[in-house]
């Protein structure tokens, strides 16, 4: 549906452009020093495989980020006062990602070949069948047990003008995971000012699927500093696809309108968590993927946090948005401050195709041939009020 076009909401030209291009205007950039990227040693794997920290620093934000899994281990944002504060979940040593972030929460990780679920780990492309890694119930999960966030990407960083880059680069050999094709895929980190855009790019050698996200679990009002629920999520979105009881799509495009799907306009996240409403106890809470209305690039979703006043706008040019509320969080981690993490304590919104395309095809097509380029772009815009 399309959204009203609120002082909040509304985004000139110039600066949609800037998000399209990851440099934000002139005019939205305090005077200050520019951008900056370092890096540190974030550990080392059992192979001896060493793992870098790259930190990426705006004059309103800063984002590190780990070559293990590609994975977004801090975002430091301020709030309405200019207090910064991470605003992501994640692990504070290596061995932690390594143990615990798969099968589990997949913090902050790139996600690939195929984000989110698979039926029975089975599609059919040109005429044959393939059969993928069974890592969630009775279904494949996140491009299996060995996807890409289990992998140390290739690290590149640049400098623009206004903008600090990292290019990360990983080449899926054929049959890994039992997907067809090689895939040579990269995720561009660039942070502009308040604006962090990741662009994804991939490219095979022989008939495939791909489906590539970022898997970061936001709390603005600080990582470990508690529940979610509070925080008002709008969604650009009158549909979404219901799931059967093991979290697979059902095929339909249902309406959001009277139901607790509904988020087109801002709605505290737990406002109707707990509705009697089946297709919320099938996840325990939200974990559905949303039709995006409009097409190219836009605004998918806005989140905001009453006490601190931290925004949150995502902008992308994908189809859908998988909105996960933390439900299976229970208390068994610790994150980067030492604290414990329960059940709805972060929440993500991955930019994505519909889950189980392949099987669907009403669904926007997930397949990527030789000759062509996968193409997809995100953007995480901070601010306060």
């Amino acid at each position: 549906m399309p959204l009203r076009p609120t002082k909040s909401r509304l985004i000139g030209m110039a600066a949609l452009a800037a998000l399209v291009t990851g440099v934000l205007p002139a005019a939205n950039v305090q005077a200050a020093s520019k951008p900056t990227i370092s890096k540190d040693l974030f550990g080392t794997l059992s192979d001896g495989t060493k793992v870098w920290r790259y930190t990426l620093s705006s004059n309103a934000i800063s984002v590190k980020i780990i070559t293990y899994g590609g994975i977004v281990q801090r975002v430091d944002a301020p709030d309405r006062h200019g207090h910064r504060t991470n605003v992501v979940l994640g692990f504070p040593k290596l061995d932690d990602y390594v143990a615990k972030n798969n099968p589990g929460p997949y913090f902050g990780a790139l996600i690939g070949r195929y984000a989110n679920r698979i039926a029975k780990g089975t599609f059919t492309l040109d005429g044959k069948t393939y059969h993928l890694p069974i890592n969630n119930g009775q279904n494949s999960l996140h491009g299996g047990p060995k996807g890409f966030d289990t992998k140390v990407w290739t690290a590149t960083p640049g400098t623009g003008k206004d903008s600090v880059s990292l290019r990360l680069d990983y080449t899926s050999p054929d049959g890994e995971m039992n997907y067809p094709g090689t895939l040579k895929a990269s995720a561009t980190y660039t942070l502009s000012g308040h604006n962090l855009r990741i662009d994804y790019r991939a490219t095979t050698d022989k008939a495939t699927i791909v489906n590539l996200t970022n898997h970061s679990y936001f709390n603005l009002a600080g990582e470990g500093s508690g529940g979610i629920y509070d925080h008002r999520l709008m969604l650009n979105a009158s549909r979404y696809t219901p799931v059967d009881s093991t979290l697979i799509p059902t095929g339909k495009l249902d309406p959001v309108a009277g139901t607790p799907m509904d988020f087109t306009k801002p709605t505290p996240i737990g406002a109707r968590i707990r509705n009697n409403f089946q297709q919320l106890a099938y996840g325990q809470g939200y974990d559905h993927n949303w039709v995006l209305g409009g097409s190219g690039f836009r605004l998918a979703a806005e989140v905001s946090e009453p006490t601190s006043g931290r925004v949150l706008k995502l902008y992308t040019d994908q189809p859908g948005i998988q909105f996960y509320s933390g439900n299976f969080l229970d208390g068994t981690l610790y994150g980067t401050s030492g604290r414990q993490y329960r059940q709805g304590d972060g929440f993500a919104l991955e930019t994505q195709h519909f889950p189980d395309s392949p099987n669907h095809a009403n669904f926007p097509s997930a397949v990527l041939r030789p000759g062509q380029t996968y193409r997809t772009a995100t953007v995480w815009s901070f601010s306060a009020n």
